[in-house]
């Protein structure tokens, strides 16, 4: 297996100043099964409210990618005092880079697939909805195309800006100065095209933190722009989730595992053998 931690600042010309990094879990081929396999690749972007991002939701969840033989990459992207939009080229450059790694990392181009936690789903989904802007193509001087997720697994994510949004992130975010017309560009709902990757989604019914309606809003732009998705609400679980079980539940919080929500990653894994 290939195991690697990469700054951004290495791989880009363009993020120079950049202080993300990247942990990359390649599994090794096999003469016995297939030498040449290219394989699906993750890329997980934890949550953390853009403040920080979540150990919970980064090595735990990339080992059982890796056990179900996936390449998986973990960005720690830049959070606050970073503004809008350093995270997001963060997260383009390394879809790029990616592919750009094809051959030494056994890549599958056609199946790269952004997994966002909470506010890293935002920037998971930030990514899906804007990947074809000009502003990011000519930031890291590259083709539209090398950036674009193939789909996208959003995990209690922060979608709205609206009257459901998750105020501390788009505060992280943008500055708790900034204007409802700012915030309101970034609001994912309503930037959702007809060129939006498919998707994954799942959020429990009474999460306290970022409401179950920030799922369903988006799913809901999905419908209306015909963009295939696959959408589960769980009746209950607290935010933050993660896995749902004790490898990545904090110490001594049994409100973590939870042993039905746990479902959503195996049906996560067989959503991605049909896409």
């Amino acid at each position: 297996m290939i195991y690697e931690k990469i700054n951004i600042c290495d791989i880009s010309n363009s993020l120079k100043e950049s202080k993300a990094y990247i942990n990359v879990y390649i599994p090794d081929n096999s003469e016995e099964v297939d030498i040449n396999k290219k394989k699906t690749t993750i890329v997980i972007c934890p949550g953390g409210g853009y403040v920080m991002t979540s150990d919970r939701e980064a090595e735990p969840v990339a080992l059982r990618f890796l056990s179900e033989g996936f390449n998986v990459i973990v960005l720690r992207y830049s959070v606050a005092p970073s503004k809008y939009p350093n995270s997001l080229l963060e997260l383009a450059e390394t879809i790029n880079y990616t592919r750009k790694m094809s051959g030494k990392w056994n890549v599958n181009n056609d199946k790269i697939i952004v997994c966002g936690f909470s506010a890293g789903g935002h920037l998971a989904g930030s990514l899906g909805v804007l990947w074809n802007r000009d502003f990011i193509s000519e930031a890291l001087k590259t083709n539209k195309t090398e950036v674009k997720p193939n789909a996208m697994i959003l995990s209690y994510p922060v979608i709205t800006s609206g009257g459901f949004a998750h105020k501390g992130s788009f505060d992280s975010l943008l500055g708790e100065n900034a204007s409802e017309e700012e915030r309101e560009k970034l609001s994912l709902e309503k930037l959702v095209s007809k060129d939006t990757p498919e998707t994954f989604l799942w959020h429990t019914y009474d999460d306290g933190t970022v409401p179950v309606e920030n799922s369903l809003i988006f799913a809901n732009s999905l419908r209306k722009n015909n963009v295939p998705f696959e959408l589960h609400i769980y009746p209950t679980g607290v935010h933050g989730l993660s896995l749902c079980e004790e490898l990545s539940a904090r110490k001594d919080d049994k409100n973590h595992i939870n042993p039905h929500v746990s479902t959503w990653f195996k049906l996560a894994i067989e959503w991605i053998k049909n896409i």
